[in-house]
């Protein structure tokens, strides 16, 4: 600091900040298509914060962007793949999980993701989930869950609680939501987990867990809809719904997924967490095993599976594959 004397005042400068003093790079911004932005979705919205985890796991991982591709749907959610800075895909409504399969299938060694949202995965796409979750499809999906269809007008969604109101349910809502993780679990994933927008660092490293695991990764991450959802059902802004996640969020990790239901506009807890994390071999090293079987020395391993990785495959098939 430097002062300086005029008359009877004392003033106080700052000095210039030296060049090596420069601002840290924020590491998220190499990640991102930055001529693009700003970005269309409304202040509160929760995807962004998933975006910057996204990120941030990522980078933690060390995955070459290259081998890293994005796959998303229709919706809010969908935006992402357009701000991202990699391979990705803007597929048609509710089909983002079987062209990620493909993806897989065409390129073993590429890493694919799901990034979508809770209608456009659930409602549907709710098929292809329980399908690419049974057969154990080497992808990771991240389920952003605002409860509503938020892009098109607030319709009603499968995660929509019950008595809320949206366009297409004005006395409240009637159906029963969907446990998007008992779901996913139930249908044989192999990594599933929650949490809200308000737990940045263990959102951050439960993608990260899921980008790192072997199988069919699921991860949903509870966010405001202020414009749409909010609005209607007098929950308040992005803020006061974060204030919610923060008080009645209950991380309960390695709980069964048959536990996490929750009411939203209860009083109850809302369970957060890392609940599944098991291991059996993914659909391409099943395949691998039963056709070795089969072929014998004829047959040419698709993808880089290794002996060890085709012997585990080979004791989980069983006799009949």
């Amino acid at each position: 600091m430097s002062a300086q004397t005029t008359g009877r005042e004392t003033t106080t400068r700052n000095p210039a900040p030296a060049a090596d003093c420069a601002a840290p790079e924020n590491p998220v911004l190499r990640y991102l298509r930055q001529d693009r932005l700003p970005h269309i979705w409304c202040a509160g919205c929760g995807i962004g914060t998933s975006v910057n985890c996204f990120a941030r796991a990522v980078d933690a991982c060390g995955i070459h962007l290259d081998q890293l591709a994005v796959v998303s749907g229709i919706g809010c959610t969908g935006r992402v793949a357009g701000y991202l800075k990699l391979d990705s895909f803007h597929t048609t409504h509710g089909r983002a999980i079987p062209f990620a399969t493909g993806l897989k299938l065409a390129n073993p060694s590429l890493k694919v993701v799901v990034y979508s949202g809770d209608g456009d995965l659930a409602a549907i796409g709710g098929n292809h989930l329980i399908h690419a979750a049974r057969r154990n499809v080497d992808l990771t999906v991240i389920c952003v869950n605002n409860f509503t269809y938020g892009m098109t007008g607030g319709q009603v969604a499968p995660t929509t609680p019950l008595q809320a109101v949206a366009t297409t349910t004005p006395y409240g809502n009637l159906e029963e939501p969907f446990n998007l993780c008992h779901l996913a679990d139930s249908a044989g994933a192999v990594y599933v987990a929650r949490w809200t927008t308000y737990h940045v660092r263990q959102l951050q490293k439960s993608i990260t867990r899921a980008l790192q695991k072997r199988g069919f990764s699921f991860v949903e991450v509870l966010a405001p809809c202020p414009t749409l959802y909010g609005r209607r059902n007098r929950v308040g802004d992005g803020l006061a719904m974060q204030r919610l996640f923060k008080e009645r969020a209950v991380v309960k990790n390695g709980v069964a997924t048959r536990e996490t239901n929750f009411d939203i506009y209860g009083h109850g807890p809302i369970p957060v967490g890392d609940f599944i994390d098991r291991d059996r071999p993914a659909f391409l090293e099943r395949y691998n095993a039963h056709m070795a079987r089969a072929l014998g020395d004829q047959f040419v391993p698709y993808g880089d599976i290794t002996v060890d990785e085709k012997a585990e495959a080979d004791r989980f098939a069983g006799p009949e594959g």
